[in-house]
């Protein structure tokens, strides 16, 4: 199992930059060229979502992003250190709003899908079917 991992301080200009090592790692580890650009949709939303959490609660931790190519499978995850980052019902205030319209554009976007969150921080893990190319 291959896995690239990516520490980036949470501004919104390195979001781009995730996307693009997103997506050529995926096309290397025989992700579908058909979902590559909703692969990086996917993970930018999923990093700026990360990344307005960072800002939201003061952290000048590093956004982490994972890409994991398994035996038939692509696993991007992308993690945060903001307490309490699954959205609950609340005040529905606009950061509420922000948040579940980002969960939800991630989950149009991707069939196999696990948000995760506690007081430590979130994980946000997409997965992708694969074929890796056959070496010869």
């Amino acid at each position: 199992m291959a896995t690239v991992e990516l520490r980036f301080s949470a501004s919104p200009e390195h979001v781009r930059t995730a996307r693009l090592v997103a997506a050529a790692v995926a096309r290397r580890a025989g992700v579908d060229e058909s979902v590559l650009d909703e692969l990086r949709l996917a993970v930018g939303e999923a990093c700026s979502r990360a990344v307005g959490l960072h800002a939201l609660h003061g952290l000048e931790t590093p956004v982490r992003v994972s890409l994991t190519e398994g035996e038939k499978t692509f696993t991007i995850e992308v993690g945060d250190d903001a307490p309490h980052t699954v959205p609950t019902p609340r005040d529905g205030s606009a950061a509420d709003s922000a948040d579940e319209l980002g969960l939800a554009v991630i989950s149009g976007l991707v069939d196999d899908v696990d948000v995760t969150a506690d007081e430590h921080g979130g994980l946000i893990r997409m997965t992708w079917p694969a074929v890796p190319a056959i070496v010869s």
